[in-house]
């Protein structure tokens, strides 16, 4: 009854969080905000909840990693694919090994395998927090999609060397040889499994469909279950969970460009994941607060394993640690930039350097969070001979501590390096959406003309249906005016209504095909797409209601 208990006073602290960040009067971000209410359950019910390290990943990392992946703007992240994997590969390793050797020489009493993993895990970044820091002061929506990509990526890189530190400790061997080529497999199998999955799990579905009929609940369900399978399945076959968790949502925004889901489907469906995802990275930063007196109640052993007696030093180690994360990525940033404006100048092309408060802004805008979180208390309770695992509570202590850092330091000073810079317009961006509208408002004509003309064959009815495609196809022309009703029969009016639906379901129907057309040939941005054709699915929705 305890865990019930403490489990639904999570879900209260992550509702009340929502509610919080707008009446307290001074901006906090809200995973700060979740992280003190965890503390306070923590007070109440006299300590913290733990979760076995392999449940918590499970439980929330598919479904995290797995959204992002979806709601990625894909245009956006092939674009700038190379700034992406220079961020997403090339530093988190750059990380890893830079960090890990000043851990592992700064706090002698953990082992080298051990920096090592506490460096992978605090490498990953949380766009959400980032985000949620910067929503009084936008960051530049071209940047904004470059950390979302490295964001992306990054979490499926980190965790995976993370996986290999850990591993090293547990057998006490490391071969770069077999973790190449491990990591080959690992990488490419689960890429492999999570595309599988989703393209899978959408062809029964969709010969389901086609044969029994639509059931909007169960085919949400399988789609929040998705990335389990896709994770469950790669782990199965020694694959990295994580980058079929990955894949498979970045498959689901291909699949979801072929139309087949019902727009009250999508709507629906859009709903829920966005409560999944505010409830699970709630309740990993509520979790953390949990988490917090017990790992202060470790410090003192911590200071001990890490060879001191003042526990004043654990500070030192943080500050230190914060620092080294962003003066490494603020010299893989700078390095990234000049290696880019060179190969520019060389193709003979203009490039222009951005301001120096971006490339400091993108260096603070490294905010670890959840994936940090959930991969730290993944690390074994003990060793394969049984022992206790080194320096657990202290990699513990430390990532928290950091992820708390990156969260304060962003926060103040985010707003004060991008106030007052202004950005220069996308030109592209209204491009695409005049011709997005342009486009499916003429495959709307297009399609209430053909139905007009198939449904006039009732000549019984000719009048009534010519005047509801006339007013529907006013709709797409902005020419609507106030075309009244003759009729005072009701069952006239009636009828009228029922054929202006049925035309302007057909028009809806004609817009969605387009945009979605558009996407898949990349003439429009996916977000765009995704932007649009949710706003004709509430359309329809509050047209059926």
């Amino acid at each position: 009854m305890h865990s019930i208990d403490v489990v639904l006073a999570m879900l209260l602290a992550v509702a009340a969080s929502g509610y919080l960040i707008r009446i307290i009067p001074f901006s906090l971000p809200l995973p700060l905000v979740q992280i003190a209410l965890g503390a306070v359950i923590a007070g109440v019910f006299d300590k913290g909840h733990e979760l076995e390290p392999e449940l918590f990943f499970l439980l929330f990392l598919p479904p995290l990693l797995f959204l992002d992946g979806w709601r990625i703007p894909k245009q956006g992240l092939f674009r700038d694919k190379g700034a992406i994997l220079e961020l997403a590969l090339g530093l988190v390793i750059f990380t890893v090994i830079g960090a890990g050797f000043l851990i592992h020489w700064m706090i002698p009493a953990m082992p080298l395998a051990v920096a090592f993993a506490l460096a992978a895990i605090i490498s990953p970044t949380d766009p959400v927090a980032v985000s949620s820091i910067a929503s009084k002061v936008p960051i530049p929506k071209r940047l904004m999609h470059i950390l979302e990509g490295e964001s992306l990526l990054n979490d499926a890189s980190g965790l995976v060397c993370f996986q290999f530190a850990v591993a090293a400790v547990l057998t006490g061997t490391f071969s770069v040889a077999t973790a190449s080529l491990t990591f080959l497999w690992v990488a490419l199998a689960g890429l492999a499994v999570g595309v599988a999955t989703t393209f899978g799990l959408s062809r029964i579905q969709g010969w389901i469909w086609r044969h029994f009929g639509e059931e909007p609940g169960s085919a949400i369900l399988v789609n929040l279950l998705t990335p389990f399978a896709a994770y469950l399945l790669a782990e199965v076959m020694h694959a990295s969970g994580i980058l079929a968790a990955v894949a498979a949502g970045i498959t689901m925004s291909y699949v979801e460009l072929s139309g087949a889901a019902p727009g009250i489907m999508r709507v629906q469906r859009s709903a829920v994941w966005d409560t999944v995802q505010f409830t699970f990275n709630g309740i990993i930063f509520v979790l953390l607060g949990e988490q917090l007196p017990g790992i202060l109640e470790g410090a003192v052993h911590s200071v001990q394993e890490a060879g001191h007696l003042n526990p004043w030093w654990l500070v030192v180690y943080v500050l230190v640690i914060s620092a080294t994360l962003a003066a490494l990525r603020f010299i893989w940033v700078w390095l990234s930039l000049r290696w880019n404006i060179i190969k520019a100048q060389r193709r003979g092309e203009q490039h222009l350097s951005p301001p120096w408060r971006i490339i400091v802004a993108t260096s603070l805008a490294g905010v670890r969070g959840t994936i940090t979180l959930a991969g730290v208390l993944t690390l074994p309770l003990a060793m394969n001979d049984g022992t206790p695992f080194p320096a657990r509570q202290l990699a513990i202590f430390l990532a928290a501590s950091v992820i708390l850092v990156s969260l304060v330091t962003a926060s103040i000073a985010l707003p004060r390096l991008l106030k007052g810079l202004e950005f220069p317009e996308e030109s592209d961006v209204q491009q695409e959406e005049d011709l997005a509208r342009k486009a499916s408002a003429q495959a709307a004509l297009e399609a209430v003309e053909k139905l007009r003309q198939k449904l006039v064959e009732d000549v019984a009815n000719v009048e009534r249906y010519n005047e509801a495609a006339n007013r529907v196809s006013q709709l797409y022309q902005r020419k609507l005016g106030a075309t009244d009703l003759a009729e005072t029969n009701p069952e006239e009016a009636r009828a009228f209504e029922q054929a202006t639906r049925q035309f302007r379901n057909a028009g809806l129907q004609a817009e969605r095909n387009e945009l979605f057309k558009l996407a898949r040939h990349r003439l429009i941005s996916d977000e765009l797409s995704r932007r649009l054709v949710r706003n004709l699915d509430l359309i329809e929705a509050r047209q059926r209601s």
